[in-house]
């Protein structure tokens, strides 16, 4: 589990039970996630795919790190299940829309607009209004 650590104390590697307890007190936890298959990591025109991973957790005061091992390769992005933020609907807050509205004097429905063309960014909007 934890290379490096044999030895400690003069006695052969110490067990994995009783490191977890050592960190446990320490505040930090280990968990292992069981019976994952795949981990896929995607980036801008790749991923990297891990086959038979080992995914470990590590939640320190709140912190959570995975810490993944495994057969990994490399592939060209898949379109399908990926969706840019452009393509997304942006959800705009019925508080944004009155924001928008009082600060240029247009109906809601133009505020709402003004949101959605400019993907929800309020200055944006209102700029594109105040500009009108």
């Amino acid at each position: 589990m934890f290379p490096g650590i044999g030895g400690l104390g003069g006695r052969g590697a110490m067990s994995p039970k009783k490191m977890k307890g050592m960190l446990k007190n320490m505040g930090i936890d280990i968990d292992e996630l069981e019976n994952v298959s795949e981990v896929i990591i995607c980036m801008p025109g790749r991923e990297i795919v891990i086959t038979n991973p080992s995914v470990a957790i590590m939640d320190a005061h709140g912190t959570r790190s995975y810490q993944i091992s495994g057969d990994s390769s490399e592939r060209a992005a898949s379109r399908a299940g990926q969706e840019t933020a452009e393509e997304l609907p942006v959800e705009i807050p019925d508080s944004d829309v009155q924001l928008v509205a009082a600060q240029t004097g247009v109906n809601l429905l133009e505020a709402k607009a003004a949101l959605q063309e400019a993907k929800g960014d309020l200055a944006a909007a209102i700029m594109t209004l105040a500009s009108k």
